[in-house]
């Protein structure tokens, strides 16, 4: 299969990689236990104001901040639809979901993309998380995917039930 060339190997000028993120609130202290919680992060700095949270090598990958003024966000306005968090096998991502259900945190959504499976929860301020594992693990593959008739007609995917993903996991083994 064709290697996949990122930007900069194509000359272009483009970021190394994607540093954090960072949501605004006016729930700081409710919205860094869910994040600490669902992403097993932890709080490398913290105030009555933002916390900095990280669950790998990097001091942050996510930033909360409640700064004065801010307001209830509005339901269905434009902005940022989702962020994304990929495991390194489906086993990760069903573990993952056994404990946040034992945490009472359950998807909104789940999806087979058909080149990665995807469970999309909700935080207290109701922007979608999706923890996801991709099933095309090869990069020039992923994008023959993307640009394949099969993705076109059905960009979305298809719902799944995790707890039969559970019975069934070796029918998603990444490829």
């Amino acid at each position: 299969m064709e290697t996949v060339l990122t930007a900069r190997e194509r000359g272009k000028v483009a970021p190394v990689r994607f540093e954090h993120a960072g949501l605004r609130t006016t729930r700081l202290g409710e919205m860094v236990r869910w994040y600490s919680t669902v992403l097993q992060a932890d709080v490398t700095f913290e105030n009555a104001s933002i916390a900095f949270l990280a669950y790998d090598e990097r001091n942050h990958r996510l930033v909360i901040i409640n700064r004065p003024g801010t307001t209830e966000p509005v339901p269905g306005a434009a902005g940022l639809d989702h962020l994304a968090f990929a495991y390194a096998e489906l086993d990760e991502l069903l573990s993952t979901y056994r404990r946040l259900r034992g945490e009472r945190i359950t998807p909104a959504r789940t999806t087979d993309h058909g080149s990665s499976i995807s469970f999309y929860y909700s935080d207290p301020d109701g922007n979608q998380v999706e923890l996801k594992v991709d099933t095309i693990t090869d990069p020039a593959e992923q994008l023959a995917w993307l640009q394949s008739e099969v993705f076109r007609a059905n960009p979305v995917g298809t719902p799944v039930d995790p707890d039969e993903l559970q019975r069934s996991s070796s029918r998603y083994l990444p490829r």
